[in-house]
């Protein structure tokens, strides 16, 4: 039976990279995103290399319209065997100081990268766990684990998704549900990210090089994660 792969936060980056590798080995492809229009462009394109896929537009940080977005993947698809959190921060959302960080500047990062991912498992773990099978992927960032104070406000959030993802994975052993986070430490090909500090190379601290990985090489990443199934998390740019 076909399987079917859920992307959270589907972009021209991590998400279209992690789609046409698990569409190149047949599953189809659910496109969740904000925009209805971009999302509907990505299922273009990935219809155009021959993968199977459609768009199911929501605000993922909005639980309900996450939640109507899995029922709609469901009705479609059938149940949804692997989820991809791959929501990210703006570049232009960070607070460049620990100093500045408040509560407000913490309410978009936490709903991006906590309450978010935290909505998705609550959405699809039960079911994964009745099936006896299933995979619950994430993605963070560097600044959690190598500290960034030019990413303060972020690096906050990604502490406690990693911590809530760790603590999933722990729950979850033995119940044929993977759970796995792959920490970013690059600049993804073709994301806004990459976009934006190419237009705006002020945005980086003089003197620091990030290093750069196409979309289709951190699609590898997920797909060697979710078939081995051997680590919670797995690294990839961080520095020596």
């Amino acid at each position: 039976m076909t399987k079917t792969i859920a992307i959270f936060g589907f972009g021209p980056g991590l998400g279209m990279g992690t789609g046409r590798r698990f569409g190149r080995e047949g599953f189809r492809v659910a496109v969740i995103g904000r925009n209805p229009d971009k999302a509907r462009q990505h299922v273009d394109d990935l219809a155009a290399e021959g993968i199977e896929a459609a768009a199911f537009p929501a605000d993922l940080t909005d639980e309900k319209q996450l939640r109507s977005a899995v029922e709609d993947i469901t009705n479609k698809f059938g149940h949804i065997d692997v989820a991809m959190h791959g929501a990210a921060m703006d570049m232009t959302d960070r607070i460049p100081s620990t100093l500045d960080v408040d509560i407000d500047t913490l309410r978009k990062p936490l709903e991006v990268k906590v309450y978010s991912p935290i909505s998705m498992t609550r959405a699809l773990a039960p079911a994964m766990v009745e099936r006896g099978e299933g995979a619950l992927l994430f993605s963070s960032g560097v600044s959690d684990k190598n500290p960034l104070p030019y990413l303060a406000n972020v690096g906050v959030a990604l502490g406690a998704q990693r911590n809530y993802v760790r603590q999933l994975a722990i729950e979850l052993q033995g119940t044929g549900v993977y759970v796995g986070l792959l920490n970013i430490g690059v600049l993804i090909g073709n994301s806004q990210a990459e976009r934006i500090v190419d237009e705006h190379p002020e945005l980086i601290p003089a003197g620091l090089e990030i290093a750069r990985m196409t979309n289709g090489e951190l699609g590898d990443h997920y797909w060697r994660m979710y078939t081995a199934r051997d680590t919670v998390e797995s690294d990839v740019g961080f520095p020596e």
